[in-house]
C-alpha cells in the first residue's frame, strides 16, 4: 500500500520560515514526481512545487524566489522549504506523488495545516 505521509506545518509570523517533509513509500518514490500543493479555504487547490526523479524543479509563480522543493532518494522524502512567508500562504499542504507510469497525481498525503499571521 503506497503512503505519503505529511508533516512540518505550524503557525508562523509573516516573513518567517517553515519546512514540510513528506515520507514516501519506497515502492514508488523514486520513478516518482514528487510535488506540493495547497488548499486555502473557498479556494481549489493548486499546485505550489514539483520535483521529478531526475531532479527537475518548477515553482507557481506566487512562490518563486520564496519556496523551495528538494529530495532525499535515500530518505524516500520530499521537502518544501518556505522562506519569507506570507499571509496568503495560508492553507492546507498537500504532498502528491505521480509515478511514471501515471498521468495523474493518484496519491497525496493527509495533509498539513499552514498559518501565516501577519
Amino acid at each position: 500500500q503506497v503512503q505519503l505521509v505529511d508533516s512540518g506545518g505550524g503557525l508562523v509570523q509573516a516573513g518567517g520560515s517553515l519546512r514540510l517533509s513528506c515520507a514516501a513509500s519506497a515502492s514508488i518514490f523514486k520513478k516518482a514526481t514528487m510535488a506540493w500543493h495547497r488548499q486555502a479555504p473557498g479556494k481549489q487547490r493548486g499546485l505550489v512545487a514539483g520535483i521529478t526523479s531526475g531532479g527537475t524543479t518548477n515553482y507557481a509563480d506566487s512562490v518563486k524566489g520564496r519556496f523551495t522543493i528538494s529530495r532525499d532518494n535515500a530518505k524516500n522524502t520530499v521537502y518544501l522549504q518556505m522562506n519569507s512567508l506570507k499571509p496568503e500562504d495560508t492553507a492546507v499542504y498537500y504532498c502528491a506523488a505521480r509515478p511514471s507510469w501515471l498521468s495523474t497525481y493518484d496519491y497525496w498525503g493527509q495533509g498539513t495545516q499552514v498559518t501565516v499571521s501577519s
